[in-house]
């Protein structure tokens, strides 16, 4: 079809275009590079599988906005054909070749349907960016967003969506001319009804059009492959990527190397101080504001958005990437253009960003290697942290009371609760954690699991006063070197009980199991390690324990470090309809639960200022199902829910209850019922 001069015009711009999308594509592989070693290299063929697995079903795409998503699916899928359908163009300018008919009608009736669909959803996507404008793009006023961020967004989105338009677009026009040319073709109705329209021009001016719209069409490739790199459209390759290459728990968090301290620095201050998947982060960020949506923070009117942080991140980049990638040094440090420090000390470490992002972003992360910089090396922070940071380093708790006190929630049970000094043969270690043993109104929740424990018949026993604070509010406050002393001290502790007898460890505590079951590893502690919503499920199923005389109407709140964290969701309902109540669900629950605001470290310090608190926002959900109860699986959730219930007038809140505390009472009373008989 081309001429020999378009042949040759078209081999050098395209040779031209390479280089130059080539050398901006190496510019943000070196940028990438430039990060702090990290290793996610492991089973990468799996890995690699599963990141073009999850990307090809755009799963993750679809978590929300179903029909936003639906119009993204039009456009992806129609460009992934599109990879096979501007080869054949090419193929057709080239040689005088018609790809139509036979074995071709397949791939020609699937061009044309997705080519529909492409334009549909660019057209749909761009209407609600730039037409109906929903608040999804808009920013709190006081989040911290690169100067050139929200006029970038505008203008890239504009020059993307154009650029698709006018590409799809002119090749359903060389379709249509060609339709035009050769004759109506059944398997291209779209292309064919428009030929039909352009069978009033003149030969000369169809076969004008040919030319003028195969140009439009892979021309138009060519202008776009040296921005493609800057754009947000880069995310169509990279995001496979950095799927492939998330932790499968990416809130477990990493140890620091303290003895490269003084030339690497703790924590990230710059942009270089980042490890590489921090920096694909930046890069696969589509924009699409999903993680600020469900920010607990960003809900309740706070200056953090995950969002903003990466996408202030990315366009620092672009402006510095020659240089960057070159190995320079970053000018500003992120609190100068990403982020500040009340958006880095509001976040609740709850994971809600990493569960919603499409592409695998930990934005999560990001924040904790911040406030480690600012706690280890500044020595700034809240400085309520100060007397949690003091009171685990001195006595083990955040409450910094006495180690002698931490049995205190003992007194008073029915029988003697033993220690592993005393039974070191148990095969169930009940961690109780530090809440359950210095909180007064988390002790019931001890006392309810010590209960269940004694009545299953299991052998059991408790650390007593050798217990220590795991540290988790530590780490997730970025006091490092605080939680790594606390978690050598624990492991030790933890070894040596173990040579007796290896033990299942039972907690009531989602931070405490957490930390246990998936950081303790990196310090030389590998556990077994329950929840005890999960464990008290199987005491059921196995009728180690009968329960089944409760009723009412109890609704459930996941916490952020049982459910998104670690997956468990489906135990403690089990446990609360075998107790024979009516479990009422929130419109945000399981992986979609909203945070109750104590996660990371935030129980220890005054909540950022915002609209309003975040477990004011989430109370006021949990109530609105109607329970009389609002069931927990954890002591800092149900201390949250207690302070939303104590501005209620007497006798309207619910009651606020451990999954425990709910299986105790269910316990006494079948054996009040049992006396009774007897």
């Amino acid at each position: 079809m081309l001429s020999p001069i378009e042949k040759i015009l078209f081999l050098i711009l395209a040779i031209a275009a390479l280089y130059a999308g080539g050398v901006a594509f190496y510019r943000v592989y070196r940028a990438i590079a430039r990060g702090k070693p990290e290793n996610r290299f492991d089973h990468l063929p799996a890995r690699l599988g599963k990141g073009l697995w999850v990307a090809l079903t755009q799963q993750t795409v679809f978590k929300k906005r179903p029909w936003v998503s639906l119009l993204h699916a039009f456009v992806f899928y129609g460009f992934v054909f599109y990879l096979l359908l501007n080869l054949l163009d090419a193929v057709e300018g080239y040689f005088p070749v018609m790809l139509r008919g036979g074995l071709w009608n397949g791939v020609n009736l699937v061009g044309d349907i997705l080519t529909a669909l492409i334009l549909a959803g660019m057209v749909g996507l761009l209407l609600r960016r730039f037409v109906v404008r929903p608040a999804d793009f808009t920013w709190n006023p006081k989040t911290p967003l690169h100067e050139k961020a929200a006029a970038g967004i505008r203008r890239d989105s504009l020059i993307v969506g154009s650029f698709i338009l006018f590409h799809v677009g002119s090749r359903l026009l060389h379709k249509s001319a060609q339709a035009a040319e050769l004759g109506p073709d059944p398997f291209q109705p779209v292309a064919s009804a428009i030929g039909g329209a352009m069978g009033l021009l003149t030969a000369e001016e169809i076969t004008f059009a040919l030319h003028l719209f195969w140009w439009g069409a892979l021309g138009s490739i060519l202008l776009f492959l040296p921005y493609f790199a800057r754009s947000k459209h880069i995310h169509l390759f990279l995001a496979p990527l950095n799927i492939a290459f998330k932790k499968e728990k990416p809130g477990a968090l990493l140890p620091l190397d303290f003895e490269k301290a003084e030339e690497t620095g703790l924590g990230v201050a710059k942009l270089e101080d980042f490890s590489w998947p921090r920096l694909l982060d930046a890069y696969s960020c589509i924009q699409c504001n999903r993680c600020q949506e469900v920010c607990p923070a960003y809900t309740t009117g706070k200056a953090l958005s995950p969002a903003a942080l990466l996408i202030s991140e990315r366009y620092e980049l672009n402006q510095i990437l020659p240089a960057f990638a070159a190995g320079g040094e970053s000018p500003r440090p992120l609190l100068d253009f990403a982020t500040n420090e009340e958006s880095i000390w509001a976040c609740t470490t709850c994971n809600a960003c990493i569960e919603v992002c499409p592409v695998g972003n930990e934005q999560m992360l990001h924040i904790v290697d911040m406030r480690r910089e600012r706690v280890m090396m500044q020595g700034e922070f809240p400085p309520q942290l100060n007397n949690a940071f003091r009171g685990m380093e001195r006595n083990g708790n955040p409450w910094n009371l006495g180690q002698d006190k931490r049995v205190a929630w003992t007194e008073g049970l029915p029988f003697e609760v033993p220690t592993t000094e005393q039974n070191p043969q148990a095969e169930v270690l009940y961690w109780v954690g530090c809440a359950p043993s210095y909180d007064p109104r988390a002790q019931r929740i001890a006392r309810s699991m010590a209960e269940i424990l004694q009545a299953s018949g299991v052998s059991w026993a408790i650390l007593g006063k050798r217990e220590r604070c795991t540290g988790d509010a530590a780490r997730r406050a970025g006091n490092e070197y605080l939680f790594a002393q606390l978690a050598e001290e624990n492991v030790a502790t933890l070894n040596a009980v173990m040579e007796a007898k290896p033990k299942t460890i039972v907690t009531t505590c989602p931070h405490c199991f957490h930390t246990l079951a998936n950081e303790y590893k990196d310090f030389g502690g590998t556990y077994t390690v329950r929840h005890h919503t999960d464990f008290i499920a199987e005491l059921v199923a196995q009728k180690k324990i009968v329960v089944g005389l409760s009723d009412g109407k109890v609704t459930f709140h996941d916490p952020c470090y049982l459910g998104r964290h670690n997956g468990i969701l489906a135990e403690p309902r089990a446990v609360i309809q075998a107790l024979g109540l009516e479990l009422s669900e929130p419109p945000r629950h399981g992986k979609n639960s909203f945070c109750c605001g104590a996660g990371g470290a935030q129980f220890w310090k005054e909540e950022e200022p915002g609209a309003e608190r975040v477990s004011s926002n989430r109370y006021r959900e949990l109530k609105a199902t109607g329970a009389t109860t609002i069931a927990t699986g954890c002591p800092f959730c149900m201390a949250m829910m207690n302070v939303e219930t104590a501005q209620e007038p007497e006798g309207q809140a619910p009651q606020v209850l451990d999954v425990a505390e709910l299986v105790a009472q269910d316990l006494r009373g079948r054996q009040a019922a049992s006396k009774l008989e007897g």
